[in-house]
C-alpha cells in the first residue's frame, strides 16, 4: 500500500474519501468547521442528532454531493484529555478498516490531532503512517480459494494546508514506514506455519535481509555450536531433526554512539514442551514461540534501513523443542556456554536455556546495553494478561529507557521485582542451578535464571508471552501476530543514538 503526501488547499484534491478525526464532546475542529460550512452544516447536524459523538474509534460516513470527496469518514478521537500518539494510530487504523470495508481504493487523511498535547507534525505523520500500514497487514499466500474476492486499499494520501511543514511530515512518514515494515516483517515470520518457518528458514531470512540492507550476518550450525560448547542450546535441539541455528547479526554504521547495544531474541520455531509435553489443545499456537527472535531480526533490518547511528548486535538462537528418543529429559544436567551447569526440572522451560547461551555469548561484545525479548512464561500471561509485557533487569536507567520507548510506541511494559530472594527457588542440589523454580513467581524466577548469564552488562528482559498474538483484532492490530517489540526497540535505539 502506498502512502503519499499532498500539501495545499483541499479543493486541489479529489479522492474517494476524506478521513477526519473529531474529539468527543469538543465540537468541530478548525478543519471540520471549514468542511462543515461547505457541506451546509452536515457535520454539525450529525453531532447535534447524536449519530456521531467522537468516542474513540467511532465512525460515521457522509455522502456529499458535488464535492471533491465522494465520502467523508468521521473518526472518533475520544476524550481530549486522554489523547496520545496511540490514539492517532488507532484513528488511522480505524479509517483504513472503514475504507477497506467500503471498498475504497484511495482516500485522503488529515493529520489527526496534530498540535494536541505537544504532538508535532512529524510525530503525528509517523503515527498516522504506522496506524495505516499496521492495520493493512495480512498474510494470504496459503489460501487457494476466494483470493479473487479479497479487496485491497491501494493508497492513502496525508493532506495538510501548511506547506512549511513538508520536511517534518516527510520525516515522520519515512520513520513510520520503516517501523511498520519491520513490525509486519516480524508478523509474517510468526504467522507462517512451523513446517515452513524452521530454524534454517529463519537463518535464510536473516541472511537475505543482511544482503539487501547491508548489515553483517553469520549463521552457526550444530558443528559450530559443539565447538563453542553451547550445551544449553544443543540440549534443547537434540530432540528434533531440524538442525539448530545461531543467528549473529551486526549493524556497524559509520557514526556510532554510546557503545554497543546487543539484542537477544528467543526463537523456538515450534514448542511442544519436549518430554514435559504441553496439552494438545492450543498447541498450534506454539508456532509463535519464535516471536522474540523474529522481533530481533526485523529490528536489525529496520535499523540498517534507517541508518540508526548505533553499533547494534542481534543474536537469535533458533531451534525446535520436540519429544523423541534423543530428546533431553527432566533430571538431566547440562553445561551452558558460560560453563555453568543446569539441572533440568522441566523440558518445557527451554526458552531460558537457549537464551542462557546467547546471553553468555553476548559478553564478547562488551555491551553498554543488553536486552532480550522472549515469549518466555505462561506465568506472565496470568500476571499481566494481554495488555502489557513484563519487564525486569539489572539497571534501572536502562529499564526506564525501555519503559519510555514503550509508552511512545504504544507497546507498554510493566516492571516486576527481581529481588535476590527469588534466586532461592532455582537453587539445585546437584548443579549450579535448576531451569525452573516451580509455579510461584514463575515469570520472575525465569528472569532470575537469565540474570545468571548476563555478566556485568546493564540488562533488560522483556517477557512478551501475552503479547505475541491478538485473538480478536484492535484498531491497528489485525487478528494474529502483533510483531511486539520491533517499534519499541527502534524507538529505544533512536533515543540511544541521539544521546
Amino acid at each position: 500500500m502506498k502512502i503519499e503526501l499532498k500539501l495545499g488547499k483541499a479543493e486541489e484534491l479529489k479522492s474517494e474519501a476524506l478521513a477526519l478525526g473529531l474529539f468527543e464532546a469538543q465540537g468541530l475542529s478548525k478543519e471540520a468547521k471549514l468542511l462543515d460550512k461547505r457541506l451546509d452544516g452536515a457535520i454539525s447536524l450529525l453531532l447535534k442528532n447524536g449519530d456521531f459523538g467522537g468516542k474513540a474509534n467511532q465512525t460515521a460516513v457522509l455522502y456529499p454531493k458535488g464535492f471533491e470527496f465522494k465520502r467523508i469518514i468521521l473518526i472518533g478521537l475520544g476524550k481530549k484529555e486522554e489523547f496520545s500518539l496511540d490514539r492517532i494510530r488507532q484513528a488511522a487504523g480505524t479509517a483504513y478498516k472503514k475504507a477497506k470495508k467500503l471498498k475504497i481504493k484511495n482516500y485522503v487523511s488529515f493529520l489527526h490531532g496534530k498540535g494536541q498535547k505537544g504532538i508535532d507534525f512529524e510525530a503525528s505523520a509517523q503515527a498516522v503512517t504506522e496506524g495505516t500500514l499496521l492495520s493493512a497487514y495480512h498474510l494470504d499466500q496459503y489460501k487457494t480459494e476466494g483470493k479473487e474476492d479479497l479487496f485491497e486499499v491501494e493508497s492513502m494520501t496525508i493532506w495538510d494546508e501548511d506547506r512549511t511543514k513538508k520536511s517534518a511530515i516527510e520525516k515522520g512518514m519515512k520513520t513510520g514506514e520503516i517501523s511498520s515494515w519491520g513490525t509486519n516483517l516480524a508478523r509474517d515470520m510468526v504467522n507462517h506455519p512451523s513446517n515452513f518457518m524452521t530454524p534454517t528458514r529463519m537463518a535464510e531470512i536473516a541472511l537475505n535481509l543482511a544482503k539487501e540492507y547491508k548489515f553483517r550476518c553469520e549463521i552457526l550450525s550444530p558443528p559450530d555450536l559443539e565447538k563453542l560448547k553451547m550445551g544449553a542450546l544443543m540440549a534443547v535441539a537434540q530432540g528434533s531433526k531440524q538442525p539448530a541455528k545461531f543467528i549473529i547479526m551486526e549493524h556497524m554504521p559509520e557514526k556510532k554512539r554510546r557503545g554497543t547495544v546487543v539484542l537477544v531474541g528467543k526463537a523456538i520455531t515450534f514448542d511442544s514442551g519436549g518430554i514435559s509435553i504441553k496439552p494438545s489443545e492450543g498447541m498450534w499456537e506454539m508456532k509463535g514461540d519464535m516471536a522474540g527472535g523474529a522481533a530481533v531480526i526485523a529490528t536489525m533490518a529496520s535499523a540498517a534501513r534507517e541508518g540508526i547511528p548505533v553499533h547494534l548486535v542481534g543474536l537469535v538462537p533458533a531451534t525446535e523443542n520436540l519429544p523423541s528418543g534423543t530428546a533431553y529429559k527432566p533430571g538431566d544436567i547440562i553445561k551452558s556456554y558460560s560453563g555453568k551447569t543446569i539441572e533440568i526440572m522441566s523440558t518445557d522451560a527451554e526458552g531460558r536455556l537457549i537464551l542462557a547461551d546467547a546471553l553468555g555469548y553476548a559478553q564478547k561484545y562488551e555491551p553498554k546495553a543488553l536486552l532480550d525479548i522472549a515469549t518466555l512464561t505462561g506465568a506472565c500471561v496470568i500476571a499481566l494478561g494481554n495488555v502489557v509485557a513484563g519487564l525486569m533487569g539489572s539497571d534501572q536507567q536502562l529499564l526506564n529507557k525501555v519503559k519510555k520507548a514503550g509508552e511512545k510506541t504504544g507497546e507498554r511494559v510493566w516492571e516486576l521485582p527481581l529481588y535476590k530472594e527469588y534466586e532461592e527457588q532455582i537453587k539445585s542440589d546437584l548443579a549450579d542451578m535448576k531451569n525452573s523454580g516451580g509455579r510461584p513467581a514463575g515469570t520472575i524466577t525465569a528472569a532470575a535464571f537469565l540474570k545468571k548469564f548476563v555478566g556485568k552488562a546493564p540488562w533488560a528482559h522483556l517477557d512478551i508471552a501475552g503479547m505475541d498474538w491478538e485473538e480478536k483484532g484492535k484498531p491497528y492490530i489485525p487478528k494474529g501476530p502483533l510483531g511486539f517489540g520491533v517499534r519499541l526497540f527502534l524507538q529505544f535505539l533512536r533515543e540511544w543514538g541521539r544521546s
